[in-house]
């Protein structure tokens, strides 16, 4: 008994405390802030040159030339000056494997796939590791949100959206299940001779690949097929009770009923073009990623709603035929077929996450308009996500993530000064700072 009463009083006393770490945590989101004098770029909206955000419990309140300002119950909020500076809405990272990849040659701090074609219960999100360092550097930069993408297979997973900020996954996830993430199956076809080949064991013919290739993309379509029967049982089932539940399946189910988007990634015109036609015959929402061909069909993604994540910027041209510039210049011919395009990276190394905004200015250096190339890894991608009612541009009602700089964001010269996420701020301290501070504090050789 007495253990019982001990342990209740514990109990107790760990609620109480939780509940007062939960009212510090409100009362430091609910204090006032004025930023004012910088020129403010709301993305969605006209640039206000200079403009004031008014933010109040972790929201944007107002936003204009001139914001009616308040004292609350007597106290002076903080207003800071922002004059000569520049306030853009926290960067959408989307497609990309920071936080699931720490150091690509060591295998224990690879956690980006799973072993298997076919693992739609995968949930990438829950892999992340909150205590990565690449998470800092990315954000010093004005990156506040990314999206883990799961690899591997041809059903990888799902993927959600996360914050640059938090303790522990959950409190960093912003969205979970954003997306289904399919790798859709190879187009190319290898015509070395067989006496050519370096294995000849492992020579296959062009009938034989071709067959290998259709049956990759009957394979997929059954398992949506099947996906599908799942959900069709599970709903005529009398008794739900004794439905025998099976994960994958379970995990199927918002993505077949329509709730679920599906990112397909695929390069060749030839897997952008099936993609299209598959979901067009399923009825299907998706969004390409990767996308390297994409300026190829242009068109066909326009008509069909649907929008890309580039991610081949500074991929080098795959064709001996191609333009230098083939790549730098897509997303502008993308853009002006009538594709939504938001940027991602050509590489999916997590250590370079921080140099979104400069595949988004090299895009606009070859003919994407610059307010474009803004939205592309702001009010697009939060878009793409489903989260644009909270994200993605600076507007009454959305959440306070903002961050300021010393110039134009598209400019590699640049620098991120201070940054707030859902109206915290947070530090831009990182490994590469830190390392600055030593490296620069050594002793002097005399």
């Amino acid at each position: 008994m007495k253990f019982t009463i001990y342990a209740l009083r514990s109990t107790i006393a760990l609620l109480l405390v939780g509940a007062l770490w939960l009212m510090s945590l409100t009362r430091s989101h609910a204090e006032s802030l004025l930023l004012t004098g910088a020129t403010v770029h709301t993305i969605s909206g006209a640039t206000l040159s200079p403009g004031q955000v008014l933010v109040e419990n972790g929201k944007i309140s107002a936003v204009g030339t001139n914001v009616a300002w308040r004292l609350d119950q007597g106290r002076d909020h903080p207003k800071v000056d922002l004059s000569g500076q520049h306030l853009y809405p926290g960067m959408i990272a989307l497609n990309t494997d920071m936080g699931l990849v720490e150091i690509g040659a060591v295998r224990a701090t690879r956690d980006q796939s799973e072993v298997g074609d076919f693992t739609p219960e995968v949930q990438s999100w829950l892999a992340v590791n909150p205590d990565s360092e690449l998470l800092p550097v990315a954000r010093a930069n004005g990156v506040a949100y990314f999206q883990p993408t799961p690899q591997g297979g041809v059903v990888a997973g799902q993927s959600g959206l996360l914050a640059l900020d938090g303790w522990t996954t959950e409190q960093m996830t912003v969205k979970a299940a954003v997306a289904l993430h399919i790798y859709w199956p190879t187009a190319d076809l290898n015509t070395t001779p067989q006496d050519q080949a370096r294995s000849r064991e492992r020579w296959k013919s062009l009938e034989d690949q071709d067959k290998e290739r259709r049956e990759s993309v009957k394979a997929l379509d059954d398992f949506f097929q099947d996906a599908r029967a799942y959900a069709t049982a599970r709903e005529a089932a009398k008794d739900p009770g004794t439905f025998l539940k099976i994960p994958s399946w379970e995990a199927m189910l918002p993505v077949v009923r329509g709730d679920v988007p599906i990112i397909v990634h695929a390069d060749d015109a030839r897997q952008i073009r099936a993609a299209v036609k598959w979901a067009e015959t399923n009825r299907f929402k998706i969004i390409l990623a990767e996308a390297r061909d994409a300026w190829k069909v242009a068109s066909l993604l326009a008509s069909n709603n649907v929008p890309v994540i580039y991610n081949h910027i500074f991929t080098l041209p795959p064709r001996d035929a191609a333009n230098y510039d083939v790549q730098f210049a897509a997303p502008a011919v993308l853009q002006k077929a009538g594709v939504k395009v938001a940027m991602g990276l050509s590489s999916h190394r997590a250590s370079l996450v921080k140099n979104l905004p400069y595949e988004a200015a090299q895009a606009a250096a070859f003919g994407l308009p610059a307010d474009e190339a803004l939205k592309s890894i702001t009010l697009y991608p939060a878009e793409i996500a489903g989260v644009a009612d909270r994200l993605g541009s600076i507007e009454a009602g959305k959440d306070a993530t903002l961050f300021v700089t010393d110039g134009d964001i598209l400019d590699i010269r640049s620098n991120v000064k201070r940054m707030w996420i859902a109206g915290r701020e947070v530090s831009l301290e990182n490994r590469h700072t830190r390392l600055y501070e030593k490296y620069r504090a050594r002793p002097k050789a005399r």
